[in-house]
Formats: C-alpha cells, structure tokens, sequence
C-alpha cells in the first residue's frame, strides 16, 4: 500500500451488528452482488479504495459488485454504507491513527506505529475503537503497520510491537477481529519500514502466538525484498492472513508487462488451503482504471 494516495492509510455470508444501520445491512451473496457465475469462485477477489481514487467509491464499488467481487478493502468506518449498498463487504479495514500526548506527533500509519513503546498507550485507545467499529460492522480483519526503524535494531522493534499488539488482542479476541500486519518493501516505497521481510514477521507472530495475529502478504513488495514468492508462501502460508497483488516493477497492472506470474502465484495460494482474500492494490496505468481491475480480477481468477 501507498501512504501518499490516501489518509491512511472468510466472505461474510451476511452483515450484522449490534446497531440498527448494521442490522439493516444486506445479507451477502456466496459470490459478489447479483453477479453469480461471473467469476470461478476460487479466489475472493477484493479492490483496495485508495488505488482507484478519481474514480470514486459509488462508482469502483458498483464496478466490483458488477464483476462478482466481494469486497472494497482499506476503507473507513465511514465508507462502509457505500459498500454495504453494493451488497459487498470490506475484507480489510484501514487502520486509525491518533495523536501523542504532545499534540502533533500522529502514530498509526506507515513510520510510526506498533515497534516504539512511547506509542503504544495512543496505539492501545484508537485501535480499541477501531475494533469495535469494524465489529459492529460485521467486519473481521483490520490493518496495522510495524513503524520505521528510524536506527532501531529489528530484535528490539519487533520485542515491542509484540508488546503493543499483544495489548490490543483481548479487544480483538472479544469482538472476533484479526489484527494483520502488512509487509512492505524498504527498497523502493517505504524507506526504512521494519516488517520488510517475511521471516521477521513470522518471527513477530510467533513471538504472539495468537489466531487473532497475522501477517498481509503483499506479493508486489516481497518480490522486491526477497522473491521467490511462491516458495515463501508454501512455507509460511498459515501466518500469513491476507493478500494484496501490484505488478513489479512499477506496481501497475498485473498483466504481461511486468515479472510476476499471477496465475501461478494464485494457484499456489489456493494449493496451501486459503479460504481468504487477494486484494487488487495496483496502480492502473490506462485511462480507463476499471478495465484494468476487470483485466487483473480475470488473471488471478484461476
């Protein structure tokens, strides 16, 4: 994911809640709005909001719902009546962010969230209300971020974001809500980011040995780190909770021009048993953005 393209930064067979608006949710098709048959039903393909934002979400949603998808990921509490129109839920929700005691640092996002102590009390209160936000909205995953290293060494890092998130998962437990870190790459777009490589995040999910913890397994970003995807995937599938796509380099369209096999990478993900969702998180090149969603949902729809 991109922090710079929006304020940052299995299907559920119906949406409830404890509020009226959740109650009036719609109850979800297996596959999609009024889409049946448009899609294999392999792959639970999902969109995230930010790539798409001169679109707009009333009209990616209908796009989505149009091509059998189940969901628009990385939204707001705020976006959800807009998907729930649709009749699509949203597989990840985006995290919060709120401010330090001193009045101007905002933690939450990319740099500055879960690997520095001083963080965590703000940390613990907005992702608490998150939790229950998502919750109440029928939603089960919600996004964090590691931080930047900003000269800390990973050992200490990742001893802390186990801290911090280990304080948030009584909450996530109670409202049945799994809390995902995102890999990201250091190299090209998040410079000094800490959860940059696989075994470092499967070392922070054992270290917090809870179901309610995983890893968002960004297929773009860990191609830049390390490669050798599908090997990484078939060693380490059961950390790893959800998946975005991105075509490397460039991290556009996921077609032929650009590294990666998707097709085959979608194999592998649906050969380890994965019941979740891929989410589409590239950067459309062409004019027209919603052709190239179609285009990237029908490679990865294996």
């Amino acid at each position: 994911m991109n922090s710079t393209k929006f304020s940052r930064r299995t299907a559920l067979k119906s949406i409830a809640g404890s509020t009226a608006a959740v109650g009036a949710a719609l109850t979800l098709p297996a596959r999609g709005h009024a889409a049946e048959g448009k899609v294999k039903g392999n792959i639970r393909h999902s969109v995230c909001k930010w790539c798409y934002g001169s679109t707009g979400l009333e009209k990616l949603a209908a796009k989505a719902a149009s091509l059998g998808m189940e969901s628009v990921e990385l939204l707001d509490p705020s976006d959800f009546p807009t998907m729930r129109k649709h009749g699509l839920m949203c597989a990840m929700v985006s995290f919060p962010t709120g401010t330090l005691k001193d009045g101007k640092t905002r933690v939450g996002g990319i740099g500055k969230a879960f690997n520095r102590l001083e963080h965590h009390d703000t940390l613990v209160e907005v992702y608490g209300q998150r939790i229950k936000e998502t919750a109440n909205a029928g939603l089960k995953n919600l996004i964090c971020f590691s931080g930047n290293r900003d000269g800390m060494d990973d050992e200490t890092g990742l001893k802390n974001c186990a801290i911090g998130i280990k304080r948030i998962l009584p909450i996530a437990e109670k409202h049945n809500v799994t809390i995902s870190m995102e890999l990201l790459n250091s190299r090209v777009d998040h410079k000094d980011y800490m959860c940059d490589r696989t075994p470092w995040g499967v070392a922070l999910c054992q270290a917090i040995g809870s179901e309610r913890f995983g890893l968002l397994y960004d297929i773009y970003h860990m191609q830049i780190m390390e490669g050798d995807v599908i090997r990484t995937i078939r060693d380490n599938h059961k950390y790893l909770y959800h998946y975005h796509t991105g075509g490397n380099p460039g991290r556009n369209e996921i077609d032929e021009t650009q590294e990666l096999n998707y097709a085959a990478i979608m194999r592998a993900i649906l050969a380890t048993g994965y019941k979740g969702h891929v989410g589409q998180e590239f950067i459309p090149k062409r004019k027209d953005k919603l052709a190239s969603l179609e285009q990237g949902v029908r490679i990865c729809d294996v």
